[in-house]
């Protein structure tokens, strides 16, 4: 299945899915500090998203063939964590770095899907710079979208700067298709060949999230059948945007107050073509 957006009105319900999202990061980011668990970060999301945005948190209960229902409003990925990491009583100390994965539906149905790292404490330089990188990369994937433009250009240019970094890129979770369903087509490889792929085309909504390890890019899954780790139990980060393909660029949708500025290596790859919600 895979949604056009061309109305107006999808659109805009678009933006306003995309902006929610981020205002659950906004929210949540004074108090991701050393002492708190990831489990009262995620009591603090869904009280937010129930109590005053009236959004439903989408992770919670959600049951892709194969998996358990994840038991959970939002995903929490600390350290060695790829991906889908379970809020637990487990307590932040300094150092650690955690990934917060939102993911809203809006009273009309529509889903925002937007994630971000942060930076526990007094964090290593080695950590800080997988952060910084990844953020980049990103930045890069999302500054190749455009009207025919192919979804190789995207996983290109992130596995490009990832391994340029000594980094690798995880390759058995992807970015994917969101509108009024959660999941869907096109799937966005974080690597890839300029020029091969899917062509994009106007209206068409998808996430760009590279999940970047400091080690190789094996993975393993835990019993819970959700959390992902790395094999090598190296560093991992990622970091989330939705956006929508424009006539002439791309429009980044889950944009808010307090979301981080696009950095300084892609500032001139996206100065005339991306528009930030």
């Amino acid at each position: 299945m895979r949604e056009l957006f061309t109305k107006e009105s999808d659109i805009q319900a678009m933006r306003q899915a995309g902006q929610l999202a981020s205002e659950v990061l906004d929210h949540i980011a004074p108090h991701v500090q050393v002492g708190i668990s990831t489990e009262e970060i995620d009591r603090l999301c869904h009280a937010y998203m129930r109590d005053v945005q009236k959004t439903i948190p989408a992770p919670l209960n959600y049951q892709p063939p194969g998996y358990p229902p994840f038991p959970k409003a939002i995903c929490t990925s600390v350290n060695d964590v790829i991906c889908h990491g379970i809020p637990s009583e487990r307590i932040l100390k300094s150092g650690d770095i955690v990934n917060i994965d939102i993911t809203v539906i809006t009273p009309s149905g529509y889903f925002g899907d937007t994630s971000r790292m942060f930076l526990v404490g007094e964090v290593s330089i080695m950590a800080k710079r997988l952060s910084q990188i990844t953020f980049e990369c990103m930045w890069l994937g999302i500054a190749q979208v455009k009207p025919g433009a192919q979804l190789g250009d995207i996983g290109h240019a992130i596995q490009s700067h990832a391994e340029k970094a000594g980094y690798s890129v995880v390759r058995e979770y992807c970015g994917h298709g969101i509108g009024k369903v959660f999941h869907q087509d096109p799937q966005i490889l974080h690597y890839g060949k300029p020029k091969t792929g899917d062509i994009l085309e106007e209206g068409m909504t998808f996430t760009i999230e590279p999940m970047i390890n400091a080690g190789k890019r094996d993975i393993r899954t835990m019993p819970d059948l959700w959390t992902v780790k790395t094999k090598d139990r190296s560093l991992s980060a990622q970091w989330e945007h939705t956006v929508l393909v424009t006539q002439n660029g791309v429009e980044v949708l889950t944009i808010s107050q307090n979301c981080p500025e696009p950095p300084e290596i892609v500032k001139p790859q996206i100065s005339r073509n991306t528009s930030i919600a």
